[in-house]
């Protein structure tokens, strides 16, 4: 297992739709296994593959994150690959939502409260399941990169364009 570079806006690959996976072979094994040391270490609750500069359907999540009964767990990840939403219903926003790669910012985004998704696990056994609040906004953020899509481009355009000016102008001081 290895930690990846984490790549951050603008970088332009991570706005384009990733591919799906074809085969699980021992190449996804390992990014998924070097996904999810780097989202613990970063540290994170979710990762997707396109944030490590790979273009593929596959995302980590922390599956223990927003359960305080679960605090102090070893770090445990779940892998989901070629994932999709095949349902959502009901409205939340997300408080302060943050991403990995949009470094240095936090704002609130209107979400669906529960998704179904549907994906396949490590070993290509397919799995439908249901996620509620912090666990649909994780994957909902998460399967959003897939599709090259940021958390910043579901904001007000006025908030977007302050974040876009002040990376500007820390990117030109540096």
């Amino acid at each position: 297992m290895a930690i990846r570079n984490i790549l951050t806006y603008p970088e332009k690959s991570l706005m384009q739709p990733s591919a799906k996976v074809e085969s699980i072979d021992e190449e996804i094994r390992t990014l998924i296994a070097d996904m999810g040391e780097t989202m613990f270490d970063a540290p994170g609750v979710g990762l997707a593959a396109p944030q490590v500069g790979v273009n593929k359907r596959v995302i980590v999540y922390d599956f223990h994150a927003g359960n305080p009964d679960d605090d102090g767990l070893a770090h445990e990840f779940k892998a989901l690959i070629n994932p999709e939403i095949i349902d959502a219903s009901g409205s939340i926003i997300s408080e302060k939502e943050a991403c990995l790669s949009v470094v240095d910012f936090s704002a609130d985004v209107k979400r669906y409260e529960t998704v179904v998704v549907k994906a396949l696990d490590m070993e290509g056994k397919p799995l439908e399941f249901r996620a509620d609040g912090i666990l649909s906004v994780i994957m909902q953020h998460e399967i959003d990169h897939l599709d090259g899509i940021l958390f910043i481009n579901r904001i007000s355009v006025l908030k977007r364009t302050l974040y876009k000016k002040k990376l500007a102008k820390e990117l030109k001081t540096n």
